[in-house]
C-alpha cells in the first residue's frame, strides 16, 4: 500500500484530502506545516507528497526543493489557491511532479496521483534492479563457483555494509584486491572513493607521507602541500595491501587513525578528521609477526575485526576451467586473435599443475599461451615449460570431498587427454561403452 503525505496549514483541507485518499485505498499521513512534513519524510515510508504552496514557516516551494534534493524518487504535487504561471514554473523547476490550483477536481487529482505513484513504483523497481546488478558485478570479478570462493562471497555480503575493519589474508596472487573492491562496491560507500596503497612498494618516509600527506616544507623536496591517501579516501574505503610490511612508527600512526579517526600531515600539527573504512591485506602470518615483535598486537586486533581467508588456487581447482576461459577471452581481444579453447592435453596439464603463484601465475600462463598459439586451440606445446612438463605425469589428482559426478568427470577427461583425444581407446581403457562416453562428453559440452 502506498503512503501519501498531505501538508497544508488548513485543517479542513488536510482532512478532506485524507478522506479522499483513504477511500482510494492509500495510507495517509498529515502535517500542518512544512517543517513537520519534512520530518515525516525523513522518517521514511512516504511515497508521495501533496503540499500547499503558501504556508507559514517553511513554504511549499522549500518543501519541493528539499525533497527533490534529498529524496528525488518521491514525487511532490503542489496545491495552491493563488495559482499563476510563474508559481507553476517555479514549482516544476524546483522538482514538483505537477501543479494544481484550488478548488480541486478530485477526479483529476486522483488521476495525477495515480500517474505519479506509477512513476514512483517504476523508479523503485529500476533502483532495485540496478542495486542487484551492481552487487552482482561487484563480486563477478572473482571468477569461480567453488565452495571455497562462495564462502568468501558470503562473508563479503554480510560484512560489506558494516563499519568494521576487515583483514584479508592469503598467499600472493590469490586476488585479495578483488575482494577489497567487492567489499567497497557492496557497501553504502560505493559512490565514494576506493583508494589503494601498496605498502611494500614504498620506503618508510614515503609511506608515511603517502598515507597521511605532508605540509609544504615538511622535508627536502616537499615543495607544496600534499593530501594523503586517508584524506582522499574520506567517506569511502582505503585498501592497505601488504600491511605486514609497515614499520613500527607508521603502525602507531595507523592505530591512532583507527581509534580516533584523525591524524596530522607530516610536518603539520592540526588534526584532520576522516571517515574511512579500512580494509587491509597480507600474505604474512600476522599472529607470528606479533609474537616476533614486528607487528603491534593492538593494531592487529583493530585490523582483524572481520577476517577473510582467501583460498589458494590449488584449493579451488574446480574454478580453473572458468578462469582460463575468461583469461582466454581477455587475451584474444588484446592480441587480436580468435582462439576457440584448449585441447585435452593442454587442459589436463593446466589442471594438474599446483600454481604456487595462484591466479596471477595462471593469468600470465594463459597470456603466454595465447601469444604462442598459432592455431584455433591452445595445445600443450603452447604452454610454458613448467606447466607442459606436468602433462607428462601419469597421475590423476582428485581433491578430497569432491562429488562423485565431478570425480568421474576428471577421470574421463584425464584419460581422454592421455589418449590424445581418442574416444574409442579411452572407453576401452575405462571399461565403459563408447555411447556412454559420448553421452557424458555431450552433457559436459566436451
Amino acid at each position: 500500500m502506498f503512503t501519501i503525505l498531505t501538508i497544508d496549514d488548513e485543517e479542513n483541507i488536510r482532512n478532506g484530502l485524507a478522506d479522499n485518499f483513504e477511500l482510494e485505498g492509500y495510507n495517509v499521513l498529515k502535517a500542518e506545516s512544512g517543517a513537520k512534513g519534512l520530518k515525516l519524510v525523513e522518517q521514511g515510508g512516504v511515497d508521495l507528497v501533496i503540499t500547499d504552496l503558501r504556508m507559514n514557516g517553511i513554504s511549499g516551494e522549500e518543501v519541493v526543493r528539499q525533497i527533490a534534493t534529498k529524496y528525488p524518487s518521491i514525487p511532490v504535487i503542489v496545491l495552491t489557491g493563488h495559482g499563476s504561471i510563474d508559481d507553476a514554473t517555479a514549482a516544476i523547476k524546483n522538482g514538483a511532479f505537477d501543479f494544481l490550483t484550488k478548488p480541486l477536481d478530485l477526479d483529476h487529482l486522483n488521476l495525477v496521483v495515480k500517474n505519479a505513484l506509477k512513476g514512483r513504483e517504476q523508479a523503485i523497481q529500476i533502483k532495485e534492479l540496478k542495486d542487484k546488478l551492481e552487487k552482482k558485478l561487484s563480486t563477478d570479478e572473482m571468477i569461480g563457483k567453488s565452495a571455497e570462493l562462495n564462502r568468501v562471497r558470503t562473508i563479503i555480503s554480510k560484512a560489506a555494509d558494516s563499519k568494521a575493519s576487515i583483514l584479508i589474508t592469503g598467499e600472493s596472487g590469490v586476488g585479495k584486491e578483488l575482494v577489497a573492491r567487492a567489499i567497497h562496491n557492496q557497501s553504502s560507500r560505493k559512490d565514494k572513493p576506493l583508494v589503494s596503497v601498496h605498502c611494500a612498494a614504498l620506503t618508510e618516509t614515503l609511506l608515511e607521507s603517502e598515507l597521511f600527506g605532508h605540509e609544504k616544507g615538511a622535508y627536502t623536496g616537499a615543495d607544496s602541500l600534499q593530501k594523503g591517501r586517508f584524506e582522499l579516501a574520506d567517506g569511502g574505503t582505503i585498501f592497505l595491501d601488504e600491511i605486514g610490511e609497515i614499520n613500527q612508527s607508521t603502525q602507531i600512526k595507523l592505530l591512532r587513525v583507527l581509534q580516533e579517526k584523525r591524524f596530522e600531515r607530516v610536518g603539520g600539527s592540526s588534526p584532520i578528521e576522516v571517515d574511512v573504512r579500512v580494509v587491509a591485506a597480507t600474505n604474512k602470518n600476522l599472529e607470528e609477526e606479533v609474537k616476533a615483535g614486528r607487528f603491534r598486537e593492538d593494531l592487529y586486533y583493530r585490523l582483524n575485526v572481520i577476517r577473510i581467508q582467501m583460498p589458494s588456487l590449488r584449493e579451488r581447482k574446480d574454478d580453473i576451467p572458468l578462469l582460463i576461459h575468461s583469461f582466454l577471452k581477455e587475451f584474444n581481444i588484446e592480441n587480436a586473435k580468435n582462439i576457440k579453447g584448449f585441447d585435452n592435453r593442454a587442459r589436463s596439464a593446466i589442471l594438474k599443475y599446483n600454481w604456487p603463484g595462484n591466479i596471477r601465475e595462471l593469468r600470465n600462463c594463459i597470456e603466454s599461451a595465447v601469444v604462442m598459439c598459432t592455431g584455433e586451440e591452445i595445445t600443450v606445446n603452447d604452454l610454458p615449460d613448467y606447466v607442459r612438463q606436468n602433462s607428462e605425469e601419469k597421475v590423476i589428482t582428485i581433491p578430497i570431498g569432491l562429488p562423485m559426478e565431478e570425480c568421474e568427470k576428471i577421470i574421463i577427461q584425464e584419460n581422454l587427454a592421455a589418449n590424445n583425444g581418442n574416444k574409442s581407446k579411452t572407453a576401452d581403457v575405462l571399461g565403459i561403452g563408447r555411447k556412454t562416453l559420448h553421452r557424458k562428453l555431450d552433457e559436459w559440452g566436451e
